[in-house]
């Protein structure tokens, strides 16, 4: 090749001539020899938007002797994904990985291409590469890759990165965070509560727009903020005014009240089934005509036998939002439950379609479903006492004992799994946590801390799984002064393993400001006592609810100093352990907690009201629904 037609190609690239590089170089191409010049035409056919013929001469490059084999290849599969020739990247990446392992860049690239090509399995094997990387485009799609990886120990060390590289993101600071309780990393959880802390006393509140409601809701009991935490992806915001013309639009009534329930849930082994299954079948089917309407996954729902009883079952999968709240609409629905609201998974947005003319928000999410088209949310006095309703765009509907319906029937109660099997010590007190582990604020862990420092007979019995996460969690308790043989872990089982399980413990021990909800029923139906704090928003209020419609009012503290005296007077007293217990045990079947034929009348009411106003052209309004009689008897035959 001329050399001085390469100089003067190296001068024009220099001076962004690329046309004038193609010019000088392209007379040689295919037969010279030299790498140099195939490169230097390679980089002026990328910058002149020919990446599929850029990468052809980086390919050939490859080809000359003492070039830079890897270098020129790598290039060629990034080019080649550029031009969307996903064959031909893959082939020449794939063989690139043996020469550049770990290297993130042509990791990037293959990435890219399984991506589009479907590829997640060959995806998830280079996120490692992605993850030791600095770059924050490599970063961000490995932030992607692990979005669904929750116990991926990766995701911490990424999204903690891409904190650092964008600190002034809310929206990356709050992924952050997340991940970041996913795995107990209390001294990040501190950082970033502290700098929150910072934003939040200059008044000016619109980092909140970064975090997702249900985040807010694990560390925040202010409702007020809890509305401003508006993070969710794919909802569409109703227009002022949408709400009235839905009510308004023509509707057919029939005798019965055609009832439809949107959720993902539906199927036995989830926990929200654990709750509604018995209501769903209690419902009176000579005034209620019940339809699913259902986007559970496929593998959860195909066999499982017990979705029959519960009502005619019309799947969304597949379906857009307009497609489903169509299909809804030729089912003539008088009354949708949303049991989703802001939570994993939902499809809420369904609901801003003008599906329904009485839309409802139940059971999924602790608080207002924000810029969701709901008239109404199901609670009751605790849950959503008056001085919530300025924080609400729906009007409550207060059930009267408690919001959350609970299974009697199909749900397991064994005996007792014995302490020695379980790993427990039989000398010691045990305090049991079983709630999620991002449920766990820096609050609730002091609280604990102090708990234990007080009683030296203790331990804490909590469900943590993953050694980083587990790692963590005893790292926060030593630096509390708690040392690590009073902390023992356990990890998940199965359910009739784990209530048999929890009947092994002393006493349970609530987080806040997000408490347990199905764990602490769960914990209840197994007969041990769950102490908790007075709380401040929906979330914060559960277990109060809970404890009240079991009959066991004290066990609420109004403050955390109060929760920790509780918990200490309780763990010097075996003989009140003993009795709360046995109260429990006799409550179960006669109070309203686990009463789901009781529930259910109760809940049906609520619904009527709403049909009534509704028919009669009038708008929501707050309402009670009225007790029923007190039971004389038990409502079941259960021991």
């Amino acid at each position: 090749m001329d050399g001085q037609a390469v100089a003067a190609a190296g001068v024009a690239f220099g001076r962004g001539d690329y046309l004038g590089v193609l010019s000088l170089l392209s007379p040689w191409l295919g037969t010279s020899a030299d790498a140099a010049p195939l490169v230097l035409l390679g980089d002026a056919l990328a910058h002149l938007g020919l990446p599929a013929e850029a990468a052809q001469v980086f390919e050939q490059a490859a080809a000359c002797p003492g070039a830079d084999v890897s270098a020129s290849l790598s290039r060629a599969t990034a080019l080649y994904v550029e031009a969307g020739d996903d064959d031909r990247a893959q082939l020449i990446g794939i063989k690139l990985l043996d020469a550049m392992p770990g290297d993130a860049c042509l990791a990037y690239h293959l990435a890219l291409s399984f991506r589009r090509t479907g590829d997640t399995g060959l995806v998830h094997l280079l996120v490692e590469s992605l993850a030791k990387s600095g770059e924050a485009d490599h970063l961000k799609l490995a932030g992607e890759i692990l979005s669904g990886s929750e116990r991926n120990p990766l995701a911490l060390t990424v999204f903690r990165k891409l904190a650092a590289l964008f600190p002034d993101d809310p929206y990356t600071q709050f992924k952050f965070m997340s991940v970041a309780r996913d795995f107990c990393d209390f001294a990040a959880i501190e950082t970033l509560e502290q700098a929150d802390a910072v934003r939040s006393a200059s008044g000016d509140l619109s980092f909140l727009a970064g975090e997702t409601a249900y985040s807010n809701l694990l560390h925040c009991g202010d409702e007020r903020l809890n509305r401003l935490a508006a993070n969710n992806p794919g909802l569409t915001i109703p227009s002022p005014g949408h709400s009235r013309l839905r009510r308004m639009r023509q509707h057919a009534w029939g005798e019965r009240i055609r009832l439809g329930y949107l959720s993902s849930d539906f199927w036995s082994g989830h926990a929200t089934m654990r709750l509604l299954q018995s209501v769903l079948e209690a419902h009176d089917k000579s005034r209620f005509d019940v339809t699913l309407f259902c986007y559970t996954p496929e593998h959860h729902a195909a066999s499982d036998a017990k979705r029959s009883t519960w009502g005619e079952i019309v799947t969304l999968h597949g379906k857009s939002d307009a497609e489903a709240a169509d299909i809804i609409r030729r089912h003539d629905i008088d009354v949708l439950v949303d049991l989703k609201g802001h939570t994993g998974g939902s499809r809420s947005n369904i609901l801003n379609q003008m599906v329904a003319p009485v839309q409802v928000a139940w059971l999924g999410f602790p608080g207002s479903a924000v810029h969701v088209d709901c008239d109404y949310i199901i609670g009751d006095r605790i849950v959503l006492p008056a001085s919530a309703r300025q924080n609400y765009h729906e009007k409550f509907c207060l059930l009267p004992e408690s919001y959350q319906p609970n299974d009697p029937v199909h749900r397991a109660l064994p005996d007792v799994t014995d302490r020695g099997v379980l790993g427990l010590p039989s000398d010691r007190f045990v305090f049991a946590a079983f709630n999620a582990g991002r449920k766990i604020s820096l609050a609730a862990l002091d609280c604990w801390a102090q708990i234990l420092r007080h009683c030296d007979h203790s331990v804490l019995w909590i469900m943590i799984d993953g050694d980083l996460a587990r790692s963590n969690m005893l790292a926060a308790f030593g630096k509390r002064g708690v040392s690590a043989d009073k902390i023992i872990f356990a990890s998940a089982t199965g359910y009739e393993a784990h209530i048999a399980r929890l009947q092994a413990a002393d006493l349970g021990l609530d987080t806040f400001p997000y408490n347990g909800h199905t764990t602490t029923s769960d914990k209840l139906w197994a007969g041990l006592p769950v102490i908790s704090v007075k709380g401040s928003n929906f979330a914060s209020r559960v277990s109060e609810s809970l404890l009240r419609a079991l009959g066991l009012p004290q066990l609420v503290a109004g403050t955390p100093e109060a929760f920790v005296e509780m918990a200490v007077q309780l763990a010097y007293d075996p003989g009140e352990i003993a009795r709360l217990k046995q109260e429990i045990s006799r409550n179960r079947f006669v109070s309203p907690l686990f009463d789901a034929e009781r529930f259910c009348r109760h809940l049906e009411r609520g619904l009527s009201i709403m049909v009534d106003r509704a028919r009669a052209k009038l708008p929501p309004e707050h309402f009670e629904v009225p007790a029923l009689p007190v039971r004389a008897h038990p409502f079941s035959n259960r021991t």
